[in-house]
Formats: C-alpha cells, sequence, structure tokens
C-alpha cells in the first residue's frame, strides 16, 4: 500500500491524494494491517480520507469496528457496482449499513454498461460494442425490456435521454453521494452533466422501481 501510494503521488505530481481507494477486499490480510497501514498514510499527509470499492457487506461491517476498537482510520465512503436494473446486491445488505454509518456512495456501472442509455434494445445491438456488448447481453430479458420502457416514458416528459433519468435516479436515491459515468467525448460529458438538473417526481421515482423490482 505503502509503495502504491508513493507511485502514485509521482504519477499524479501532487503531494497528497483526497480519496484512496482499496479497490477490493484482500481477505488473506488482517483488516487492522490493511486499515494501519492506510492509518500511516493520513498521519503522514499523503492521504486525506479512505474509500472502499468491491466490499461485502459483512466485510465493510467488520472493518468499522476494527477501526473504532482500534482507534484507526474508518473507511468513509464505498464505491459499489449499483444501478436501475443492478439492484439487489446493494439494497439487500450494504445500503442498511451504509446509512447507519453515515458512509458515502459513489456508484459505478450507473449506466450498466450503457444498457440504460437504450443504446441495446436487441440481440443485433450486442455487435455496436464489442466490449460492452457481452455484459450488457444479461440485460436483455422482460425486466430489462421494463425498465427501458420507463426509462423512455420518464425521459420523454422531461425531454431528456433514458441516460440522464437513469443517472437522476441514482441522485435521488438516499444515501447515493454521486454516479460515476464514464463519457467517451464532449457532446456525451455534456449529456451526462444533464442529470444533475434533472429533477424526478416522487411519481416518477415510484414508477421507474417498480419497473426494475
Amino acid at each position: 500500500i505503502r509503495q502504491a501510494v508513493d507511485a502514485s503521488l509521482q504519477r499524479l505530481q501532487t503531494d497528497y491524494i483526497d480519496l484512496y481507494q482499496a479497490h477490493q477486499d484482500d481477505a488473506s490480510v488482517p483488516l487492522a494491517d490493511t486499515l494501519g497501514a492506510f492509518t500511516e498514510l493520513i498521519e503522514q499527509g499523503k492521504v486525506r480520507v479512505i474509500g472502499a470499492s468491491n466490499y461485502q457487506a459483512d466485510r465493510l461491517e467488520e472493518a468499522l469496528k476494527v477501526s473504532k476498537a482500534h482507534n484507526l482510520a474508518r473507511y468513509e465512503s464505498l464505491q459499489p457496482n449499483y444501478n436501475l436494473i443492478d439492484r439487489h446486491d446493494y439494497e439487500q445488505a450494504l445500503e442498511p449499513l451504509i446509512r447507519r454509518e453515515q458512509i458515502g456512495v459513489i456508484t459505478y456501472y450507473s449506466l450498466a454498461s450503457g444498457f440504460l442509455t437504450g443504446k441495446y434494445r436487441s440481440e443485433a445491438d450486442l455487435a455496436k460494442s464489442a466490449a460492452r456488448g457481452s455484459r450488457v447481453k444479461k440485460y436483455l430479458g422482460e425486466c430489462g425490456r421494463r425498465v427501458l420502457a420507463a426509462l423512455d416514458e420518464v425521459a420523454a416528459a422531461h425531454g431528456a435521454t433514458p441516460a440522464q433519468v437513469a443517472l437522476a435516479w441514482l441522485i435521488a436515491r438516499p444515501g447515493i453521494t454521486a454516479p460515476i459515468a464514464s463519457a467517451t467525448g464532449v457532446a456525451q460529458l455534456e449529456e451526462l452533466i444533464g442529470a444533475a438538473k434533472l429533477a424526478l417526481s416522487g411519481e416518477e421515482i415510484a414508477a421507474l422501481d417498480r419497473a426494475s423490482a
């Protein structure tokens, strides 16, 4: 961890990292050791806050207990896979924990590898992207069709795009700090930014919830 941070600081040409995230939980290393290394980096001023990515609820809860018991830095943010169609794993166990512990949440795959943009609606559409086609295929079922239909309806009412609505749903979700979404060009970036200005009604959020339940 120490070597990785020093290498990152060199590459970034900066004195400190605002948020340093443990990308994957390494169960072979005691949590006290991992969190102890992070604490040293914070004390040295190289890192300000630490976060966890791809952590299961039981391990995240254990990490928080270790931090408290040993007076170590704690994970202040979580980066989970969460979006309008991938809801179960996060909502079932992680969401109650992060809301209780007041942990920030920045979601990845916020647009389900592009599926929630409406770009992929049939098997034929999978050929539009060699990289994403295989990941999106699992969404081409009844639930996926319901979600896209609901997105289309809400988007039409606002003069927005399905991607903007999908991100606005995440932004409105209790406990979510911000969604992560990647852009491949300026036009796409401007589209995604538009989600921050889109206010969904309670009825629209409920309709999207039902479609993706």
